[in-house]
């Protein structure tokens, strides 16, 4: 075992299974190989094997019909829809969602700053055009995105969560250049709310503002965006998006649980 933060020794039993969830979870739909998990967690083939089966007994792991790949559980699922429903913040936001995407015709989300990524917790698709799959429950590099920048802004430039060396580029015009971030960073603190265009996803802007809880929660860990294709973003629909997810978060704010209490814990 290793020393963690406030001197409790880290389990490495537990840490190790961790590391293995989230490397499963991190390669979406395309399966493992024993050995493929082995190399990349650093683990001999024999305890990574032993390791797979009971997580497989207790449904965190699948395996197909030969063996010999490895997917994440349905259990994963059971456990990231209870922390979705148990989240006041969360379960406070949901119709004010779906009162601005019906309201401006958009896609909308709620997300929450994880280390360098925001994960998305909730989205109201839509009706203009179709995705094919749901964001919730994944994560994009908050510097690629204007749910992050908006969060990102919400914190000095010398404590941006962010990870060494380049900053991933998902789309031709992310912004992969510290310099060019940190003033991105600037303007969305003048202006209030973050903007990018076709930074995270091409042919599509967005829109992110940092929720701002009370002033005990700073610096802010949740956003909401909305989502446009470009080739429909006007002046005045700007404008508008601008105006209806002012108004969202204000709600929002005002509707979110205040400091804990009242049998409320304080989440960390």
């Amino acid at each position: 075992m290793s020393e963690r933060g406030g001197g409790v020794r880290e389990v490495k039993s537990a840490a190790r299974t961790v590391e293995l969830l989230e490397a499963l979870a991190a390669r979406g739909d395309r399966p493992a190989r024993l050995r493929e998990l082995a190399e990349e967690l650093g683990v001999p083939r024999s305890s990574m094997y032993a390791l797979l089966q009971t997580l497989i007994d207790r449904g965190w792991v699948r395996t197909d019909t030969t063996g010999s790949l490895y997917g994440i559980g349905i259990h994963a699922l059971l456990a990231g829809t209870s922390y979705l429903d148990t989240d006041p913040r969360v379960r406070a936001a949901r119709p004010y969602l779906d009162e601005a995407s019906e309201a401006l015709g958009e896609t909308v989300h709620l997300a929450r700053l994880d280390g360098p990524d925001v994960v998305y917790l909730a989205t109201r698709e839509s009706h203009a055009y179709l995705r094919t799959i749901s964001r919730v429950g994944r994560r994009l590099p908050a510097h690629a995105s204007a749910l992050g920048k908006s969060l990102l802004a919400e914190r000095r430039d010398d404590e941006l969560p962010l990870p060494a060396g380049p900053l991933e580029p998902l789309t031709e015009r992310t912004l992969t250049d510290r310099t060019a971030l940190v003033a991105d960073l600037a303007r969305t603190r003048a202006r209030g709310y973050a903007i990018e265009r076709e930074e995270g996803v091409a042919g599509i802007a967005g829109f992110g503002f940092a929720l701002r809880y009370a002033p005990y929660d700073s610096p802010a860990t949740d956003a909401i965006s909305a989502s446009v294709p470009v080739v429909r973003l006007s002046a005045e629909h700007e404008r508008r998006i601008v105006a209806v997810m002012t108004e969202a978060r204000t709600k929002i704010e005002a509707a979110a649980p205040g400091a804990p209490g009242a049998g409320t814990p304080e989440w960390r």
